[in-house]
């Protein structure tokens, strides 16, 4: 490991040889998903600046990938919070859309410290394993580190900031917008509202940190989605609304499953899909996220 690293500092974006072994970055897609749908979306890197970077938090330093456009001045920044598959191909696949869209998009590889799930091939063994034993507060603060990182490339205005999230990430996005109300503005992609069960290392969930919430936050929600049922989204929006908060939204797409944008897998579903991106664009573009 060289000593740039050691000191936490982000190597260069190219990809050497030297570059691809010290990557600390999964590889492809985690196991768990493959065979990989036919309907995968890959976006390439032309006209970008894009791979993985390492930032410093509280604890050391932790892997990330990011995605810029290559020329130009400072852009909005958007913290792209991963599923529960980690920085695998696909969320580095929507740093690049997003980048593509003018933005500086940047997920930290948020299990980083408890394990690498993408090897993994059993959805309980990931769970217990590795995620439940990642602490909220350590996710917030590897996410303050990132906008920490973007403002220190020269490149990223982060007082134009945004978040978006899918599945694991969905929850945490609603969460960091509690945490940091200096976010103009987050998009939520179907993550739990209400706690399967009480957990130490995740104290609320979004239907109890609603009072708190004044950063306007749009949810994008399947009506098929078995693990997160309409019940649960009534009961956030009755959570919102008895808060008195008129700007946060939620969206229930009938006929879609959870994790209907992920088009590397068979519950992707299109035409949602693309309506929830296109409400994103709109949504950060209300809110100063552009």
């Amino acid at each position: 490991m060289s000593a740039s690293v050691l000191r936490g500092v982000p190597p260069q974006p190219e990809t050497s040889l030297r570059d691809l072994v010290s990557a600390w970055l999964p590889q492809g897609f985690a196991k768990i998903v493959q065979p990989i749908a036919s309907t995968i979306i890959t976006t390439d890197t032309q006209g970008l600046t894009a791979g993985e970077v390492k930032i410093q938090t509280m604890t050391g330093p932790v892997p990330a990938y990011r995605a810029m456009p290559e020329k130009g001045g400072k852009v909005p920044v958007v913290l792209v919070v991963q599923e529960i598959f980690g920085v695998h191909e696909h969320i580095k696949d929507v740093c690049r859309r997003l980048a593509n869209l003018g933005y500086f998009a940047i997920s930290v590889e948020l299990y980083f410290r408890q394990g690498d799930v993408t090897k993994l091939t059993d959805n309980q063994e990931i769970f217990a394993k590795v995620v439940n034993h990642v602490p909220d507060s350590q996710v917030m603060s590897d996410l303050d580190a990132a906008v920490v990182y973007a403002e220190s490339t020269g490149r990223a205005d982060t007082s134009r900031l945004g978040i978006t999230g899918f599945c694991w990430g969905g929850r945490l996005t609603w969460t960091y917008c509690v945490h940091n109300p200096k976010v103009k503005a987050g998009v939520a992609w179907y993550g739990r509202l209400v706690a399967p069960s009480k957990a130490p290392l995740q104290p609320a969930y979004p239907a109890e940190l609603a009072p708190h919430l004044k950063v306007p936050v749009l949810g994008l929600y399947g009506g098929q989605d078995a693990s997160i049922p309409v019940e649960h989204v009534e009961q956030m929006r009755a959570a919102l609304k008895g808060a008195g908060n008129a700007v946060s939204e939620i969206v229930v797409y009938p006929e879609a499953p959870h994790a209907f944008y992920a088009d590397y897998r068979p519950n992707f579903r299109k035409d949602a899909a693309e309506d929830g991106w296109k409400r994103m664009q709109a949504w950060f573009r209300k809110y100063g996220v552009a």
